[in-house]
């Protein structure tokens, strides 16, 4: 029989069901804590060393330990931590660190640690028991915590397991070492038979006396943080799965979605309801691919799309970069409006702006197409204003942000006589003037053509023709 660990411990619950790019998202989001848990074990080590040096020595150490020739003890310990660190970092920033090299970096912690502990004994010539009481013990939460800027519980559990093994080790040399040992000082008074064992509180507060009762309330506080640490961590790694799915599904919301009504979504205190709206003072712009239900009908599916793709690529990048948002799309109309989303004082003249980019756009799209040997296209586009209503309509389960107003149908219907008046582009005198007004830099070549009948439209309207 299999027994795995559980599933809040393995950190890996449900992982299979994510799909690949969630599992991309936390795997990015687990290489930059990496990252920081290297830097920070560095600084740290550089912290320590600085100050081991800098400050002055406690008095009373007998002798200094070497881990080899000429290098002390504590200074070669930090070294050797610095240099893997430093080796840790490396990895960790060419994404090459692997689960087995976080555990040995783990258990090398402890391990140096345990060692820096255990020569305080030596270097001040004491008994074991001298090493502890010594206040290095708070480093092992450190450590622990550490591991928890991961988001993987195994990880921290396994810190923690260790240094409890680690203390367990040093109390086990502490009570069993040989009566042999040299302690260069002597025993202590009452610790002529060995082991130096006490159950009076304030014997072991003043001397070297083992009191097995608080080791092991040191192994139980580790072993309690580092379970409250776990469960913390696997609780926050499911909150990091969660925020990594919905982050992936915004952005991928967001490309159906025009970035005015998603930061607008995004910054709601309240949820978005169908049925409420807000009057904006708004430009309406409509552009229509023309001929395209001929050219569908003679090209392959996928030669449609491609070429509808191709066309609001062109399109709605220029309709953007004027301050414009793109409302929808209808099948190769684009229906955008200035003002609605995010309201503005030069909604017509951004919206003439986009116009001119648009032709500007499509012009130089057929110059590619004609040095490619293809077809020039047609595009038609008007723009009216006014008032207009800007806010969410549908069912309650499926809405859509959109404007609605006699601007928005009556540059449909501008759009439409585009091709009565035989020209590309037009917008009606009013919103022309009002364009001017805000800031538009208005053509010599602007045609006006006053009076025209409009499908549609109750009465005559002048109208300014934008490109012929």
């Amino acid at each position: 029989m299999t027994i795995s660990a559980p599933a809040w411990l393995s950190g890996r619950r449900g992982n299979q069901a994510l799909p690949s790019r969630v599992l991309d998202s936390i795997r990015v989001q687990q290489e930059r804590s990496e990252i920081l848990v290297s830097a920070v074990q560095l600084l740290i080590t550089l912290f320590f060393f600085g100050l081991y040096h800098a400050a002055p020595m406690a008095e009373g150490r007998l002798q200094d330990i070497y881990l080899f020739a000429e290098v002390e003890l504590t200074d070669g310990i930090l070294g050797i931590y610095a240099i893997l660190t430093v080796l840790r970092l490396a990895l960790a920033l060419r994404h090459m660190l692997r689960d087995w090299m976080l555990y040995a970096s783990t258990l090398l912690d402890m391990v140096l640690l345990m060692a820096v502990i255990w020569s305080f004994h030596l270097t001040y010539g004491q008994p074991p028991g001298f090493y502890l009481k010594i206040p290095t013990f708070a480093f092992v939460f450190m450590f622990i915590a550490l591991r928890a800027l991961r988001f993987e519980a195994r990880f921290v559990v396994f810190a923690g397991v260790m240094a409890v093994l680690g203390w367990f080790v040093l109390v086990a040399f502490a009570s069993g070492v040989s009566e042999a040992w040299d302690y260069g000082v002597g025993r202590p008074p009452g610790c002529e038979v060995h082991p130096c064992r006490t159950h009076n509180f304030i014997q072991y507060m003043r001397t070297d006396f083992l009191l097995y009762g608080a080791e092991v309330e040191r192994m139980a506080a580790i072993a309690v943080v580092t379970l409250i640490l776990a469960l913390a961590i696997s609780r926050a790694r499911r909150l990091l799965i969660r925020a990594a799915t919905e982050q992936i599904a915004a952005r991928d919301l967001s490309r159906f979605l025009d970035p005015e009504v998603a930061e607008r979504i995004r910054r709601s205190e309240m949820v978005i309801a169908p049925g409420e709206g807000e009057l904006r003072d708004a430009a309406i712009l409509t552009t229509d691919l023309r001929g395209f239900t001929q050219l569908s009908m003679a090209m392959e599916p996928d030669a449609v799309m491609r070429l509808l793709q191709e066309y609001q690529g062109r399109v709605c990048p220029a309709i953007l970069s004027a301050g414009g948002s793109i409302d929808k799309f209808l099948g190769d109309g684009i229906l955008s409006s200035f003002g609605a989303a995010r309201p503005g004082a030069t909604y017509a003249a951004d919206a003439l702006r986009a116009a001119d980019a648009v032709l500007a756009s499509v012009a130089a799209w057929n110059a590619e197409r004609e040095a490619a040997g293809q077809p020039p296209v047609r595009v038609g586009l008007a723009i009216a204003s006014g008032r207009v209503i800007f806010g969410a309509v549908g069912d309650g389960d499926r809405l859509e942000y959109t404007v609605i107003g006699d601007a928005v149908n009556l540059a449909a219907k501008l759009e439409k006589h585009t091709k009565a008046e035989g020209v590309r582009a037009l917008v009606d005198a009013a919103t022309y003037d009002l364009a001017v007004s805000q800031g538009y830099a208005a053509p010599a070549s602007g045609e006006r053509r006053a009076h025209r009948a409009v499908g549609g439209v109750a009465a005559p309207l002048d109208l300014v023709i934008l490109a012929a």
